[in-house]
């Protein structure tokens, strides 16, 4: 039986939908994963074979043949986990009638079937939003992040288990909801000030001239002159993030895995010292 559930992953700094599709047919028991996956996707197969039979479900001992669709495109990372386990379960009639369509499923699974967080959780509904997917099923630690993006319905999970009972309508799950006042909020506040700089009077005057009205700024002078210590505090001057670029921040630090899961959108804008010494590639690869 030939079943489809779509799911998402990144493509640099952008999310895009991919098709899992799974087939269970008669014949030695096997499967593969077709679709250009990488080592972490063929990993996955011990990891959902163990989750599904942990979460008391019978795997098929038959040929199972999954392709990520679209097959041109490289696949990364551990997310595919739940769309695979879910479509497996579907293909074998543990799941009952529910309209896939426009829901989407990512998620890592343990052996013992819960559902772990992954990177990169905003790009990928920001991308699903666009391409008109309605629901998205998530891990329970990264709905935070995710419910950020208006006009997508985030469902939190814990378990695979959960999953299963929420879409055979056995349990009811409330959509993870953003509350930007209180995020927003509790999350401006800068280590370094710039009112701490004491004297430097006239460098002070450009600097501030310089984040008023966009401009660059070049600092030169000895060691030890304070170059590096009023660079620090120029973020506390520069006018507050808009949602948008507070947006564009957050997928930054949500892909690279860097993004405290209690505040999951930044709304400080943030520093970045490389070495002058730093060539572009290592400043790209750089956290």
């Amino acid at each position: 039986m030939l079943s489809i559930v779509k799911s998402m992953t990144l493509h640099g700094l952008e999310g895009f939908i991919v098709d899992v599709q799974v087939d269970v047919a008669g014949g030695l028991p096997c499967w593969e994963i077709v679709g250009l996956p990488d080592v972490s996707i063929r990993e996955s197969k011990e990891r959902v074979r163990t989750a599904i039979k942990n979460s008391g479900y019978e795997f098929p001992s038959r040929r199972i043949v999954i392709n990520l669709a679209p097959a041109t495109i490289k696949k990364v990372g551990s997310a595919f986990d739940l769309p695979i386990a879910v479509a497996i379960l579907l293909a074998t009639d543990n799941i009952n009638e529910f309209d896939f369509e426009n829901v989407a499923f990512v998620g890592e699974l343990s052996l013992d079937g819960n559902v772990h967080s992954i990177n990169g959780i905003l790009p990928m509904c920001i991308e699903a939003k666009k391409l008109g997917i309605k629901e998205i099923i998530v891990p329970k630690e990264n709905a935070k992040e995710a419910s950020i993006v208006d006009g997508i319905s985030v469902i939190p999970v814990s378990s695979l288990n959960q999953v299963v009972s929420y879409l055979n309508k056995s349990i009811k799950i409330n959509p993870e909801k953003f509350n930007s006042n209180e995020l927003i909020n509790s999350n401006q506040v800068y280590n370094l000030d710039f009112s701490e700089v004491k004297g430097q009077k006239n460098i002070k005057r450009a600097i501030e001239v310089a984040a008023s009205g966009g401009h660059n700024c070049l600092l030169i002078g000895s060691p030890g002159s304070g170059k590096t210590m009023m660079a620090r505090r120029i973020p506390s001057i520069l006018p507050d993030l808009t949602f948008e670029e507070a947006l564009e921040t957050t997928k930054i630090h949500s892909i690279a895995g860097v993004l405290d899961k209690k505040t999951p959108i930044i709304t400080i804008r943030p520093f970045r010292s490389p070495h002058h010494t730093i060539s572009s590639t290592s400043m790209v690869r750089r956290r």
